[in-house]
């Protein structure tokens, strides 16, 4: 017998049917924001390979990827985090792994001028599997800016990282060494954006594969000599 006053609600399980459709429904939010984030990335690639950096701004971007610039806000705080995420992702460039491979203790013993030889001969490869980097490393090369020095600090940041990986023992070396390897990484990099326009370049065939072994090779000796 059920007191004066006291009024009792009939207990009612949840259904599996509801607790399923609440759980299907996050994961469907978290699904949604996952895409929506990767659209907004992969446009910000686009757009800078098309239209360089003057071309790169909130508007631009939301259009392209086909979503609310409110979520550029939402997710990414705004432009310049989209810009650093895009630049830290491994479309843009080459994760420290990919070019060191999966043998790091193999490269660390290998004596320092062929140290360089891998690291130098694994970007370069890297990068000519980018073509969407090259078209914005040659727009980034007529422009200097906030965004442009975004993704090159990314890259600043990169190198250190594969230095520390490589050689612990940096202190060893001669600064000649790593100097080296710059001025290889400028010259292949000045080579592709060249290939772009030009076929060729110094009697060196850019858009062949017989070309690009020669510049190989020539990285191969400068590196033994």
């Amino acid at each position: 017998m059920t007191p004066v006053g006291l009024h009792v609600t009939a207990w009612r399980p949840i259904s599996h049917r509801v607790v399923t459709c609440w759980i299907y429904g996050r994961a469907s939010v978290g699904r949604d924001r996952e895409y929506s984030e990767q659209r907004l990335i992969q446009a910000v690639g686009q757009i800078l390979a098309r239209d360089g950096f003057g071309g790169l701004g909130v508007n631009a971007v939301a259009r392209a990827a086909g979503v609310d610039k409110v979520l550029i806000y939402r997710y990414f705080d705004g432009l310049p985090n989209l810009l650093r995420a895009y630049g830290e992702g491994a479309d843009f460039w080459p994760t420290v792994d990919e070019v060191l491979g999966s043998d790091i203790d193999a490269v660390r013993r290998l004596p320092p001028e062929q140290r360089v030889e891998h690291v130098v001969l694994a970007l370069l490869e890297a990068l000519r599997n980018r073509p969407q980097t090259i078209e914005i490393l040659a727009w980034e090369a007529v422009a200097d800016n906030a965004l442009t020095r975004t993704l090159a600090n990314i890259r600043e940041q990169w190198g250190r990282d594969v230095i520390a990986r490589v050689f612990p023992d940096a202190r060893e070396h001669p600064d000649d060494v790593l100097a080296l390897a710059n001025l290889m990484v400028a010259g292949f990099q000045y080579l592709m954006i060249r290939a772009r326009k030009s076929p060729a370049f110094g009697g060196v065939d850019l858009r062949s594969e017989a070309g690009w072994e020669r510049i190989r090779q020539a990285i191969r000796f400068a590196c033994r000599a």
